[in-house]
Order: C-alpha cells, then structure tokens, then sequence
C-alpha cells in the first residue's frame, strides 16, 4: 500500500467516523456549537485508531491508544470552550465501539440454541464476545484515563 492510498483511505476513514460521532452528539443532545468539534474529535479518533493498527498494533491497543488521545484532547477543547469534555468525548468514542464483533457473537449465539452446539460455532462465539468486550473495556479505561491523570487533586509524589 503507497503512501497516497494509505492517505486517501486514512482521509476517508476519518469522514466516515465523523457521521456517526455527530449523530450520535445529536441524540445526547450537545449544544449546537460543539457539533464540528464532535465531528473533528470523532474523526481524529478513528483515523488513529487506523493508523494504529495499520501499524501493526491490534485492535484492542489502538483503541485503547485512542481513546486516551480523545481523552486528552476532549479536556483540553473542554477547558477553552468552557464546557464538558463529555459534550466533546463521548459521541467521539462511539464509532469505535465493535459493532461488527459483538453482531457475530450474537449470531454465534443464535445459531447456537437454534441448530445445537457445534465446536466451530462455540469458538467463534468466544473469540468475538471476548474480542468486543475487551474493545469495549479499552475505550471505557481509555477514555476516563487523562480525567484521572489531569484532574488530580492530591500531588503525584
């Protein structure tokens, strides 16, 4: 993969993210103004996330990577905008929640107490369930991380 198409797909990754993450502020209902923030942050998140794992870094440490860098920058927009940094970081975070491993181990499931239990069917429920709950966990950990660190109120030391 060139550098051109790693940018071209990095560029487009990130417009995809940054739809949902709106969509999302829209139905926790952020103030108006903080929609292209939602949007941005969204975007930044994903698309390092991406570029994380294009790396060479699996999914579970880019997201865990990510999220602390929404985190952070979420905090910071927070302090000059003068609002929340949940206004800014939590519909950013949700595009990177693992729809996709958590739908098969879903189906895994189903399929399961529909057809009989089957070996195949067991590991991939496993490794999906278990795959989407430590996504989950990182962005969650991820996420509350740069709270923990800059809201500090007692010395480091």
């Amino acid at each position: 993969m060139g550098i051109i198409d790693f940018i071209f797909a990095l560029m487009q990754d990130m417009a995809l993210a940054a739809v949902p993450a709106v969509g999302f502020a829209l139905v926790f209902n952020v103030p108006h103004r903080a929609l292209p923030y939602c949007a941005l942050l969204g975007a930044i998140g994903h698309g390092s996330r991406m570029a994380m794992m294009t790396a060479g870094f699996n999914i579970e440490w880019s997201s865990f990577i990510a999220a602390i860098l929404v985190g952070m920058i979420g905090i910071q927009w927070s302090r000059w905008y003068l609002a929340h940094p949940k206004v800014f970081t939590v519909a950013a975070v949700i595009p990177m929640f693992p729809g996709i491993s958590a739908y098969t181990a879903m189906i895994s499931a189903v399929k399961m107490s529909h057809f009989g239990y089957s070996e195949d069917l067991l590991i991939q429920l496993v490794t999906n369930f278990l795959k989407a709950s430590f996504i989950v966990g990182a962005l969650s950990i991820g996420l509350s991380l740069p709270g923990l660190w800059l809201y500090r109120k007692r010395p480091r030391v």
